[in-house]
């Protein structure tokens, strides 16, 4: 199994951390910092669920 670092920027937008992954166009947001990055590794995943 391949896996790959993801790289992220994270930045905040009124009450709300917004996510956004560098390499494809993918983004979810949370009320934490840490909960948006957790979002978007599970929309990453999401993302790529039918490439393997």
């Amino acid at each position: 199994m391949k896996t790959q670092e993801i790289n992220y920027v994270v930045w905040k937008e009124d009450k709300y951390f917004v996510s956004r992954y560098i390499n494809v166009e993918v983004s979810s947001f949370g009320e934490t910092i840490e909960e948006s990055v957790k979002n978007l590794k599970e929309a990453v995943e999401l993302y790529f669920e039918g490439e393997l």
